[in-house]
């Protein structure tokens, strides 16, 4: 129903409409009934929509600002029930994608969303401890894509997205899409919730359960790579199939 009213009654004729969502992503004791996981998804499907998931109180207060200022296309902004986060300032920004940690030759770009920013970063912390170069960042404005954030993914040999949200055709899915489609294209591995109905527990024990850890992504990173080296070894490894036998002793 609000789904209908969100796509008919306002993008359709392009208002500016901000619907503000309390209680994204995994709520916790609240029950299977209430975690906010889909919104991704469906926000996605709305041509023009916006979709922001400030990290901290800062980004928050300036999103919401930015939003109710739209006035020819619906936003979105989405919190979680969680404590808001202390705030975590950006190195830089680059055109609307703030970027959070950067290493000298980075191999993997780590891209977290509102309430999982902290854990993007503890990710790119864990891979810089096993010597594997990581610049973190946060496009703040999850929806639609950044352009400078497909740019930035091509500029590494893994991209890994981290989400409070189901991950099918959500904001990695639509991330992976783009890059898919550019000149340069890269691998995107996107770690979120899966496609199911989640049982009742904590926090912390829901996103466990679904492997949505920082210890759990920074391994299935590490694994990528190292199953991309072997591969790119082998590749560059010439083959003595088919040669005629040497005549050297």
């Amino acid at each position: 129903r609000a789904f209908d009213q969100l796509l008919m009654d306002v993008a359709l004729h392009r208002l500016g409409v901000t619907v503000v969502l309390d209680r994204a992503g995994v709520t916790g004791p609240d029950g299977p009934s209430h975690h906010g996981v889909w919104d991704h998804t469906i926000a996605a499907l709305v041509p023009g929509l916006r979709l922001a998931e400030p990290r901290d109180g800062t980004r928050l207060r300036e999103v919401l600002d930015e939003a109710v200022r739209v006035e020819d296309a619906p936003t979105v902004v989405r919190y979680s029930k969680d404590k808001v986060p202390d705030d975590i300032p950006a190195l830089r920004s680059i055109h609307g994608v703030d970027v959070l940690a950067a290493e000298a030759e980075p191999r993997v770009l780590v891209v977290g969303y509102g309430q999982l920013v902290g854990m993007a970063l503890e990710v790119g912390h864990r891979l810089s401890q096993q010597g594997i170069s990581a610049t973190v960042v946060d496009p703040v404005w999850a929806l639609p894509v950044n352009p400078v954030l497909v740019e930035l993914a091509s500029d590494h040999e893994l991209v890994v997205t981290l989400e409070d949200a189901v991950v099918g055709g959500g904001v990695g899915a639509q991330l992976a899409a783009a890059v898919a489609e550019s000149d340069r294209p890269v691998i995107v591995r996107q770690f979120g919730i899966r496609h199911d109905f989640l049982p009742q527990g904590s926090r912390e024990q829901v996103l466990d359960e679904a492997g949505l850890t920082a210890q759990a992504v920074a391994l299935a990173t590490i694994e990528s790579l190292v199953s991309r080296d072997v591969e790119n070894a082998a590749s560059s490894t010439p083959s003595t199939l088919g040669l005629p036998p040497s005549d050297e002793g």
